[in-house]
């Protein structure tokens, strides 16, 4: 099978999609021998598109990564600083063609990428992830390649100014199959008017031994902790991610059980300023309980959940979370939020926990109860794995993505 992905951004760029792409692809690719090729940009993240100032990937001719070919096009970047405060204006005054305007600005704008798209040969087109604008290159040159389209949205509805745009849901209704990443999201959908048979659930995955033959002891050393508690974060630092919540939530936690330990694993954004002014409020000894990981290889994020007792996301905006699925695979309970899809991901009191988001109390109470229960600990990190074992590998995900595109090729 000759396949086309698009991706807003491909590693060495790390998030959600991102990971997920690029396992499918190389999934396809080892255990199909099917040819990928990865359409994408030259960004590390999507901060790239509206913000010169960002540092690019550097240009290379030929770039093949595990048997897959990646082909990264130029993006202007300029142009969505000139029109930010267009596309708030208009959104908030509910402008006709706000929607339009904002997915402008959210770019990635690539002239190069669309010509490249509209040219383009294979078997079958599959992108994410919305409300990025290659998504709609993709309904757009499909009147030109006439190829079968596939889409990937990864939405977040709850996220309104994102999300809320009649433009995504008119580009969802030209493709010939939608995958969700949850029944939340395929529900959403189809609410929105997709006919239910074009719409399949295509869940991420993991892998999950590295997770489970990590050693937690090293970090631990290398942090100067021994036998203390430990709860773990692991994603961006972005705004919707909780990691307010979380802050407050642990001077609640440290009342009942002070010895407890705060990691807060993952890349830095525009809003870690403010994360870094909240923590600049905490005292010294607060602080201390506390170790911000914002860069650490991709080898080392086994060895944080091994490390911790706990994982807690306070996010509100996930379309899946898999994040979940490798502090599953190492065993460890997980604490997440009652919002968007994450309910369909946690199974309540059986895998994990769930808390109201932006909570901070609610938060600290769902924090204790954990950290004073190594039994339910065990009982729910032992389901979660067998969970990840039973649906969310990464073969399993590229078997569900594989169908998908025989189906519509068919």
């Amino acid at each position: 099978m000759d396949i086309l992905h698009l991706v807003h951004c491909y590693y060495p760029a790390r998030g959600g999609s991102e990971i997920l792409f690029q396992r499918i692809s190389e999934q396809l690719v080892a255990t199909y021998q099917d040819r990928v090729t990865v359409y994408t940009t030259h960004g590390y993240n999507t901060a790239y598109f509206v913000d010169p100032s960002q540092p690019a990937i550097p240009h290379t001719e030929n770039e093949q990564l595990n048997g897959v070919q990646i082909h990264r096009f130029a993006v202007n970047n300029r142009i969505p600083p000139r029109i930010r405060k267009l596309q708030i204006r208009a959104y908030l005054n509910d402008w006709p063609l706000n929607d339009v305007i904002r997915s402008i600005y959210h770019g990635p704008i690539s002239w190069p990428y669309f010509k490249a798209l509209a040219g383009a040969q294979a078997d079958v087109v599959s992108a994410t992830s919305f409300p990025y604008l290659h998504m709609h290159y993709a309904v757009l040159a499909r009147r030109l390649n006439r190829l079968p389209l596939v889409l990937h949205g990864a939405l977040h509805p709850d996220d309104r100014w994102s999300y809320d745009r009649r433009v995504i849901y008119k580009a969802i209704a030209a493709c010939d199959i939608y995958l969700a990443n949850t029944a939340f999201e395929r529900d959403h959908v189809i609410a929105k008017g997709m006919p239910p048979e074009r719409v399949r659930i295509a869940s991420p995955g993991v892998d999950p031994e590295p997770f489970a033959a990590a050693d937690g002891h090293r970090l631990r050393r290398q942090l100067g902790w021994t036998d203390e508690p430990v709860i773990a974060y692991v994603g961006q630092q972005s705004a919707h991610k909780g990691i307010e919540t979380l802050y407050q939530a642990m001077r609640h936690v440290w009342q009942a059980v002070p010895e407890a330990r705060l990691i807060v694993a993952g890349g830095r954004t525009p809003y870690s300023e403010t994360l870094d002014s909240i923590l600049d409020e905490f005292t010294a000894a607060e602080r201390d309980r506390i170790r911000i990981m914002p860069n650490f290889d991709e080898e080392e994020k086994a060895g944080i959940y091994a490390a911790c007792d706990l994982f807690v996301s306070a996010s509100g905006f996930e379309s899946f979370g898999i994040t979940f699925l490798e502090a599953w695979s190492a065993g460890k309970p997980v604490i997440g939020c009652r919002s968007g899809a994450i309910p369909t991901v946690i199974t309540e009191d059986q895998d994990g926990l769930l808390v109201p988001y932006q909570d901070a109390p609610e938060l600290a109470n769902a924090l204790i109860k954990l950290l004073q229960d190594g039994r339910l600990r065990a009982q729910l990190g032992q389901r979660g794995r067998e969970k990840v074992l039973t649906n969310y590998t990464w073969e399993i995900a590229a078997q569900r993505f594989r169908a998908a595109y025989e189906s519509v090729i068919n």
